[in-house]
């Protein structure tokens, strides 16, 4: 049973970290079953505000394909994938900025701010603050032929990030919470991937730390155990040799560019634990799988 004596070893073993990472900008990418669950939903939101109340700058941004997969099925429009990315033609376009900045975005802010927080919904349109273009992928063909390119429609690349938009709600004691669309020269949206807006959002905030919430328990060696620790390089030879498959090789790459463009740390961590934020930032042993330069 845990003692009043264990509560002030808790609070004293994070005192180190609050020191470290008072007022350093902490971007969060938050998906998976951690927006399901309703417990974890609220648990992940009393994080972020003690984040903010002991100095730190979370940066949330939200993802949403389960809520996106509702809404079309109900509309009964096909939801096709290619190479883990959603082809995103005009109709679709509408769906998805329709419940990732409508709906599931609003419905984080509230929950935010219900708990005490001051949060503040946002998406690539507001400020121009993701600047996109059209993404296009390789696809190999038959041997003798050369690989096809492929159209996925409105599924954007992100080109430039704008700060000052961030900044500004940081001055003013906001947590953002960004829905992942972004904005075209045509000043169309483009449907972006979260982690890789997370990740340039890092890059471009040279955020202390960059933290992924995923469904499994982080990134795994060819036995199937949890990897504590990689550098860059380390990462790169993991997906070199089919250690990491699926959608983990985009959530590595997001991690090992956003490293290397000046990022402190980046974290691939299970959303499934409770207060899974809080473990890795303020306990010694942290969760999850740790990527350095």
């Amino acid at each position: 049973m845990k003692t009043n004596t264990d509560t002030a070893h808790i609070l004293i073993e994070s005192l180190p970290y609050i020191k470290e990472f008072y007022n350093k900008t902490v971007v969060i990418k938050y998906g998976g079953h951690a927006m399901v669950d309703e417990n974890l939903k609220k648990n992940f939101a009393l994080d972020i505000i003690l984040m903010k109340y002991v100095g730190i700058n979370p940066v949330v941004v939200h993802g949403g394909g389960p809520q996106i997969n509702q809404f079309l099925q109900k509309m009964n429009i096909q939801s096709n994938y290619i190479q883990g990315m959603r082809v995103t033609d005009g109709e679709t376009m509408d769906v998805v900025e329709m419940v990732l900045v409508g709906k599931v975005n609003k419905e984080i802010v509230g929950l935010i701010n219900y708990n005490g927080g001051k949060a503040i919904g946002l998406s690539g349109r507001d400020g121009d603050l993701i600047q996109a273009e059209k993404m296009t992928i390789m696809q190999n063909q038959a041997e003798d032929a050369p690989p096809e390119l492929i159209d996925l429609g409105r599924v954007g690349a992100v080109t430039h990030v704008n700060p000052e938009v961030l900044n500004a709600f940081k001055n003013k004691d906001f947590i953002p919470v960004i829905a992942p669309v972004g904005v075209g020269e045509d000043g169309q949206s483009y449907n972006i991937n979260a982690d890789l807006v997370a990740g340039a959002i890092a890059s471009c905030l040279k955020a202390e730390k960059l933290v992924l919430l995923t469904d499994v328990a982080g990134v795994l060696d060819e036995s199937k155990k949890l990897i504590h620790s990689l550098t860059c390089d380390q990462a790169d030879e993991l997906t070199a040799s089919g250690t990491a498959v699926g959608g983990m090789i985009p959530k590595i790459k997001c991690c090992r560019d956003a490293i290397r463009a000046g990022v402190g740390k980046a974290h691939i961590i299970d959303g499934r634990q409770e207060h899974a934020v809080l473990l890795e930032i303020f306990t010694r042993e942290g969760v999850g799988t740790e990527i350095v330069l």
